[in-house]
């Protein structure tokens, strides 16, 4: 989303993204606020959060189900913020029909279509999206967000590691959901940037408004 270096020019182009993203970053323990696809895959029992609670979803509809083969792991690759003291699975997935859905609660999720991937990190955005959790639930993006400031925890510097690439924390911002599709400078495919979007949850514990953005540049890889 956004535009493009020669290099990656083949990549998608922002357009209207009716960007479900908006919704389906912020889940409650117990009832989750969008689909997980994760829960559809094998029948292998609820998902659940980076605590082990379960979640409940409701029933896929037919596009969901469509849309599970956009949804990969990637052996042994992790996503780490010590700073923050997160470190999960990395998978990876597509925007398909506009929607960007993690399929589970307790990995972070590099988004093929969009921007660059790993291999060109330094032409282009790597993109990478996962679930914040309220009531109670703990998340990937919980770990990323000062509920009482209202802002990201990690602070302009921190380390960030996408698999075997290393980032230093550039800003945070807080961008309101309807905004999110139409934003350019978040989806603009710049050289050794690195994108994390999730929810920012709020300290009622009442329904998400904005998103949180954070940016990172491109140090080295290892």
């Amino acid at each position: 989303m956004g535009r493009r270096t020669a290099a990656v020019a083949r990549r998608r182009r922002p357009g209207p993204v009716r960007l479900v993203i908006a919704l389906l970053l912020c889940v409650v323990a117990v009832v989750a606020g969008g689909v997980a696809m994760s829960a559809y895959l094998g029948g292998s029992g609820r998902p659940t959060d980076m605590r082990g609670n379960p979640v409940d979803l409701p029933a896929p509809s037919r596009a969901v189900q469509q849309r599970t083969d956009a949804v990969a792991q990637v052996a042994g690759m992790t996503l780490r913020v010590p700073s923050a003291g997160l470190t999960v699975p990395l998978g990876e997935l597509n925007e398909v029909d506009g929607v960007i859905d993690p399929p589970a609660f307790s990995s972070a999720y590099l988004v093929r279509n969009y921007g660059t991937q790993l291999a060109h990190a330094g032409l282009g955005t790597v993109f990478v999206v996962m679930h914040s959790c309220r009531g109670g639930a703990v998340c990937p993006g919980n770990y990323l967000t000062d509920l009482t400031a209202g802002t990201a925890s990690v602070a302009v510097g921190a380390d960030v590691y996408v698999g075997g690439l290393h980032y230093r924390v550039t800003g945070s911002e807080t961008v309101y959901k309807p905004d999110v599709h139409t934003d350019a400078a978040l989806w603009a495919n710049v050289p050794g940037r690195l994108v994390l979007l999730t929810c920012l949850q709020t300290p009622a514990q009442t329904a998400s408004v904005d998103n949180l953005v954070v940016t990172a540049q491109l140090v080295r890889t290892r």
